[in-house]
């Protein structure tokens, strides 16, 4: 797929995605939301050695200030309904992929952005970046997760207060409540500081990775035993080739050397 919206750059197996619509703040419209399920679904597969993935936005004024609203116009409800549910799942493509997935937040995150932010296993935020979700000040409420999402991360009570406030947070108060891993000065450093997280998870075993990442998000399925998820993922990573390098490696005192098998 030849990308109309997004920017893919690979460097050391880590996959920068870059939202590029600087001139409406990146906001999220079909296109970007068809791109980012194509790339979830297959196009990651086409990428030999791909071991993660950071997620950004172009320029420094917004990762993704909210959803195209134009596009909201004309919609019934059945068309509403259609357009919030795939934009889920996509989301959900994110959430639940294999490899770890940064979002490096610059600027606005606001409403159909922050929650593509929350999909993402993890957030780092430069310290011009803003967090909010303002539906309700269009007669809204969330379409893409945050009313699922947000509780999750910070709690019921400080989750309701942002939704139905539409109150906009600093990246500082977003890590307080737990909503950011970390800040940093400027967008670079928020990327440096992704990249070194990445790099040091791609030492561990992949296919561990992998199986944390679906135990994980087993707790917050209604549909799953998190407990039953975790018991038959470590049975079978306990017979794998990468758990037996991994303990031979530890008798040795030598570093593993992984191969997702």
């Amino acid at each position: 797929m030849d990308y109309e919206v997004l920017l893919l750059e690979i460097k050391d197996g880590i996959a920068i995605i870059t939202i590029n619509r600087p001139q409406a703040l990146n906001a999220i419209n079909k296109k970007v939301m068809t791109e980012l399920n194509f790339f979830f679904s297959s196009d990651y597969k086409s990428i030999e050695g791909l071991k993660s993935i950071i997620i950004t936005g172009a320029g420094d004024k917004a990762f993704v200030a909210g959803a195209d609203i134009k596009e909201f116009a004309s919609l019934d409800a059945a068309a509403g309904s259609a357009l919030s549910k795939y934009g889920q799942e996509t989301y959900m493509l994110i959430e639940n992929f294999h490899a770890p997935v940064i979002a490096v937040v610059n600027g606005f995150a606001l409403g159909g952005g922050c929650e593509l932010s929350m999909a993402c296993h993890m957030r780092i935020a430069s310290r011009n970046a803003k967090f909010g979700q303002p539906e309700v000040n269009l007669g809204l409420l969330p379409g893409y997760g945050a009313s699922q999402r947000l509780p999750q991360l910070i709690g019921k009570s400080k989750a309701l207060e942002l939704l139905l406030t539409a109150d906009m947070i600093t990246a500082e108060e977003a890590k307080n409540i737990g909503l950011v891993n970390h800040v940093t000065e400027d967008k670079n450093e928020a990327l440096d500081i992704a990249t070194t997280i990445l790099k040091k998870i791609s030492t561990k075993g992949p296919l561990a990775v992998a199986k944390t990442i679906k135990a994980v998000n087993a707790y917050y399925d209604k549909s799953q035993d998190g407990y039953a998820v975790e018991h038959q993922e470590f049975g079978q990573c306990i017979e794998s080739d990468d758990c037996k390098e991994g303990a031979l490696a530890f008798v040795e005192k030598r570093r593993a050397v992984f191969t997702g098998k």
